[in-house]
């Protein structure tokens, strides 16, 4: 017997179409058999005499049955007349299986509760018709999901038995022998060639093992996957067939495979060059001209395009090249819209309220050229920005920017009247393409104008600085999310060599290490640290430009304290920065769903000497709150500090969107 292997779940609903099939044909075949006799004159029955003696039965050759000799035993197929009694009464019940402990697989259960007439309406009083109607109905879903996993000859009885106030529905099974496979023919997979093991190992399915449905179909997907992979374009990979031998219990596998030609990448063909054009995509796509094609190049591609942001759909398909060894790539993109406006509103103590509002057009100078607009008004901060930034410069994910900005800070600190012009090359991560390593090199050119405290004096004064810089930086991650992460590790390093114009030229580097690790206990529960190291070397700390140098406080640093509060403080007790930096966090993030709760523990500590100090760590404790939307997590954070300086506040709160770190 010859058996198509159908798609997951599909093995009941073939059943039911050839038994109707069946029972069409047989009311055909009996109707072709009989046809209507010629029409005669009737004749009136004769009239009977109820008082007559019963004629014999005629004798047909069928000896009686024995009703005392009642056996339990069911043919394949068939199943008993009646469960339950028919009763009008109504009654809730309740399912379970026995007789399938030997199979090993989750699958079987999870089908058969999805499928199951008796679970749907579980729970539910039902009287007796009912509840025998669907006992019958589940019995036969039962054998052909068994049938799916290779058991041909699998028997189920469906019992109905009264159990308190409840029926209890029991289908009894017996599995029979699983079939095995004898023989597996991929017909035509040698015209792979070199590539043909490859091929057999990715469809995973050998002799002897089970006639196993699920297996079949997941091999068949493998195969068609791994042909694309090997360089195979256009395959043709058939059906599988299963033939089923029901007198040795055994079955053969049937695949017809057709590679067709190994073909290597030749152009992008464009339908339109309303967003890119093909030397762009061809910046973005992971492979070159005269590589060998891999389907899941072709998939990567389109996942990059509408990972753009410029694209609203992609439709990127394999075609055949100008030469019969080559493959083009088609590509037909639907424009998204380029402009956005966003906006961001914030809250910590010691920073006060923070507005920002920008406006971007993504793709002004093509290709994915963005120019952004951008205004900050805040407590203590105000600033202008235009920023000309484009993505995939020359490569994927490869970022140029530039930008111009205007800023006037106005903290507890220093005061700061800033022009800066800054460019740079990165390589970026994104929500949908995270990657381990990511760096960045650049250029900073400053003009600020500075108010801060002379420390031996008290007196307040103003200084011009003109900086220069070259700041570039290295990071790994190994974390599994790029907003929340719940496990891994990530480490990072900065690196600023500056330049510095005032009374005179002198130079410093600026040095900053973070590292952070994640833990997860179970579902609910991620263990979270956190470190951060800086140095400043090359320079005193009152030469350093006070926007320049280390400051920690605040809810991206140590929270219960204000903004920048941490570490040397002059006569008015406003921080005046230092030259070197540690902070430490530890917190435990609980999730319950959409929903989170977060303890916490900081502490750090600014020094005036180019080596970090831990001996007068100032640590802060709180809880925060957390609501996880589709675009990451929002945070609210209460701390307080455990070992206050004098002026430090008693309760500090942070509000923002993203985990702490």
């Amino acid at each position: 017997m010859s058996v198509p292997v159908l798609p997951r779940g599909a093995y009941l609903f073939m059943a039911a179409g050839m038994m109707l099939a069946a029972s069409e044909a047989a009311r055909a075949q009996d109707a072709g058999a009989q046809p209507p006799a010629a029409q005669t004159p009737q004749t009136p029955p004769p009239a009977l005499d109820p008082s007559d003696p019963l004629a014999p039965l005629p004798d047909l050759g069928v000896a009686w049955p024995d009703l005392e000799d009642r056996s339990d035993e069911l043919i394949d197929g068939q199943l008993p007349a009646e469960t339950v009694s028919a009763g009008p009464a109504e009654r809730r019940y309740s399912v379970r299986i026995d007789g399938i402990e030997e199979v090993r697989s989750d699958l079987l259960r999870s089908r058969f509760d999805e499928l199951s007439v008796l679970k749907q309406n579980d729970g539910e009083p039902a009287n007796g018709a009912q509840i025998d109607r669907r006992a019958r109905e589940d019995a036969e879903l039962l054998v052909e999901l068994l049938r799916a996993e290779g058991y041909y000859d699998a028997r189920v009885r469906p019992d109905v038995e009264p159990e308190g106030e409840r029926l209890v529905v029991t289908l009894r099974v017996r599995l029979g022998e699983i079939y095995q496979l004898t023989d597996v023919d991929l017909a035509g997979v040698a015209q792979a060639g070199d590539r043909t093991d490859e091929l057999v190992e990715a469809f995973g399915v050998e002799k002897q093992d089970p006639a196993n449905a699920d297996k079949i179909v997941a091999g068949e997907e493998a195969l068609r996957a791994e042909v694309g992979r090997q360089g195979f374009p256009f395959a043709k990979v058939g059906e599988p067939e299963l033939v089923v031998d029901h007198e040795n219990r055994t079955a053969r596998l049937n695949v017809a495979v057709d590679p067709g030609t190994q073909r290597r990448y030749g152009a992008i063909r464009m339908a339109n060059t309303q967003v890119f054009d093909g030397d762009h995509v061809m910046d973005i796509a992971r492979f070159e001209r005269g590589e060998l094609y891999n389907s899941d190049d072709v998939t990567d591609l389109g996942r990059a395009l509408i990972a753009t942001g410029l694209v609203s759909s992609a439709d990127v398909e394999p075609v055949p090249g100008a030469t019969p060894d080559t493959v083009d790539i088609a590509v037909d993109l639907d424009p998204a819209p380029p402009r956005t406006i966003a906006g961001e509103l914030g809250y910590g103590t010691g920073e006060g309220f923070r507005a920002e509002v920008s406006w971007t057009h993504r793709n002004l100078f093509k290709p994915e050229g963005a120019l952004t607009l951008r205004g900050v008004a805040g407590t203590e901060e105000q600033l202008a920005s235009v920023s000309f930034r484009r993505n995939n410069f020359h490569a994927r994910d490869r970022v140029l920017t530039a930008q111009v900005s205007a800023a006037n800070i106005n903290r507890n600190a220093f005061d700061a009247k800033t022009l800066s012009l800054s460019g740079g090359l990165e390589l970026q991560s994104n929500l949908i393409f995270q990657k381990p390593w990511t760096w960045s090199i650049g250029a900073e050119l400053l003009a600020s104008d500075e108010r801060d405290t002379i420390v031996t004096t008290g007196e307040e004064r103003r200084r011009t600085f003109f900086i220069a810089a070259l700041p570039g930086s290295l990071y790994y991650d190994g974390t599994d999310d790029l907003l929340n992460p719940t496990r891994g590790f990530r480490l990072g390093g900065r690196l600023s060599p500056e330049l510095s114009l005032q009374d005179d030229v002198f130079g410093y580097a600026r040095t900053q290490v973070d590292g952070s690790v994640y833990i997860p206990f179970g579902e609910r529960v991620v263990l979270a640290g956190r470190t951060r190291l800086g140095t400043i070397a090359g320079a005193s700390r009152d030469s350093i430009a006070p926007s320049r140098r280390f400051y920690a406080g605040g809810g991206g640093s140590v929270r219960g304290y204000s903004y920048q509060a941490i570490g040397p403080r002059d006569a008015d007790n406003n921080p005046i920065g230092g030259k070197s930096l540690a902070e430490f966090s530890l917190e435990a993030r609980v999730r319950f769903g959409t929903f989170g709760v977060v303890p916490f523990v900081d502490a750090g500590n600014i020094s005036e000497g180019s080596l970090p100090g831990f001996d007068n760590l100032r640590i802060g404790a709180g809880i925060g709150a957390r609501y996880y939307s589709n675009f990451g997590p929002i945070r609210i954070d209460v701390g307080t500090p455990i070992n206050p300086a004098p002026g430090d506040p008693r309760i500090a709160v942070y509000v923002s969107l993203g985990q702490a770190f």
